[in-house]
């Protein structure tokens, strides 16, 4: 069965024909070294952070006194933890009404980027079939792997000792663009699909693009417009800023690949404002060293290098041992027993996944994507099956301290602490070892 030649926009916009949009591929960049990670030469200037009051200092509803907001890439719930026992993961795929096994992936190097961009992906949903994740190439293949427990050892554990989400869904129906600006502000401008470079060089996708750069958005009346990604709407920063609660974001910088998704660069007062974006968004490659230090604010967001984010091609391996070391880090501070991480993927990457998105709005949801609950009042072992999104995350920082809502996204979620158990001790901290079974080198170019 072929895929229809047009599909049907959710909301207002009506009918949307199909756009051949690709993809947008990782950018070249330096590669200045990862604290703790073996890397190639360059320089990696010192983050000076701004003197914030203690975290324990702002009162909060619930005994968490740190949120970690960790956003990894490109992995569906299917590929990651369909195996995993008592949740809704699949073992078997629907290709166009052919149902065909979900085949042992790798969690080394994949030979290429899998389509998934806003078409694509609304090709892969069908209408809620399910069954549109064959676009050929690549995917024929890989769409439809999924790794296994000694695969993603790791995140296997946590899940089993945490809480790990099954019915927790990217925002957007679309790449990770609009994805990232719903993890930071429950919506994303209108904003669809990544923003297009149409062959030239650009390492960003925000308000220090090129002015050629453009990225598709519905205007409130449904309308298709392009414009510069660069926006001016609320953010939870800004919510967090007027109750003078600290926050911060780790990201790539300008000079590395995964600055594209460094959100706040396309928020014009941060990107267009030095001593705001100094004070607020700082070198991922610093944020080991932030957490050994005692420096996180309450509230924190955290997006990898490209070479450590899990996304193909890069290998999973490495990225699932960055993951620890984050992890690891914050479980050996002080700052462990009043920490709730909250550990997701940001979009489906091509990859398959059986379970249709709840259709909330014109943009969402987009395709399921696994949640970990990480915190010493994390419930034990638990699958949490209600409906979440990246919004949820959104709501508890807000419910926890105190704050109002930016959009009806966040109006409506739940904010996950049911996830909780504040009615025991705080548990004692779990860290794991390093893998040493990762294949190749950490910085490869993916080209």
């Amino acid at each position: 069965m072929s895929p229809p030649l047009r599909i049907r926009a959710l909301g207002a916009a009506g009918t949307l024909a199909l756009l051949t949009s690709a993809c947008s591929q990782p950018a070249r960049g330096s590669d200045p070294s990862v604290a703790t990670m073996p890397a190639p030469p360059g320089l990696s200037s010192p983050t000076l952070h701004p003197a914030w009051p203690p975290a324990a200092s702002f009162p909060t509803r619930w005994p968490i006194k740190h949120v970690v907001f960790l956003i990894k890439e490109n992995r569906t719930f299917d590929n990651l933890f369909g195996t995993f026992p008592g949740t809704n993961g699949a073992a078997t795929a629907n290709d166009y009404g052919t149902i065909r096994p979900l085949i042992r992936g790798t969690d080394g190097r994949l030979p290429g980027d899998l389509p998934h961009c806003y078409v694509c992906g609304l090709y892969a949903w069908h209408q809620g079939r399910m069954d549109g994740f064959d676009r050929g190439g690549l995917t024929r293949r890989w769409a439809f792997t999924q790794l296994h427990r000694d695969q993603l050892p790791n995140y296997w554990h946590w899940a089993r000792r945490f809480v790990l989400a099954d019915n927790f869904f990217s925002s957007a129906q679309g790449p990770s663009f609009p994805n990232h600006l719903y993890s930071i502000a429950a919506q994303s401008g209108g904003a669809v699909d990544n923003p297009r470079r149409n062959g030239f060089f650009s390492n960003t996708f925000g308000c220090d693009a090129p002015s050629q750069q453009k990225v598709q958005v519905f205007d409130s009346e449904g309308m298709v417009r392009f414009i510069r990604p660069c926006f001016d709407f609320e953010t939870e920063g800004d919510l967090l800023d007027a109750a003078r609660i600290p926050w911060a974001y780790y990201a790539a910088t300008e000079r590395q690949q995964g600055y594209i998704w460094s959100a706040y660069s396309a928020i014009r007062r941060y990107r267009e404002h030095p001593r705001r974006w100094e004070r607020h968004i700082f070198s991922v490659d610093q944020v080991i060293q932030s957490i050994r230090q005692d420096e996180l604010p309450p509230v924190t967001w955290i997006t990898p290098r490209f070479e450590l984010s899990e996304h193909p091609e890069y290998n999973f391996c490495h990225g699932e041992n960055w993951s620890t070391k984050v992890i690891n880090a914050i479980m050996r501070s002080d700052m462990w027993e009043d920490t709730a991480i909250f550990l997701t993927w940001d979009d489906y990457g091509g990859f398959y996944d059986h379970a249709p998105p709840p259709q909330v709005d014109r943009f969402g949801f987009g395709f399921r994507v696994p949640l970990l609950v990480i915190s010493p009042y994390a419930k034990r072992g638990h699958i949490d099956h209600r409906l979440g999104e990246f919004s949820s995350v959104l709501r508890f920082i807000e419910d926890n301290w105190g704050l109002s809502q930016l959009t009806q996204r966040d109006r409506r979620a739940r904010n996950l602490s049911y996830d909780f158990d504040f009615t025991r001790d705080p548990r004692a901290p779990d860290p794991l070892p390093l893998r040493t079974d990762c294949r190749g080198p950490i910085w490869a170019d993916a080209s």
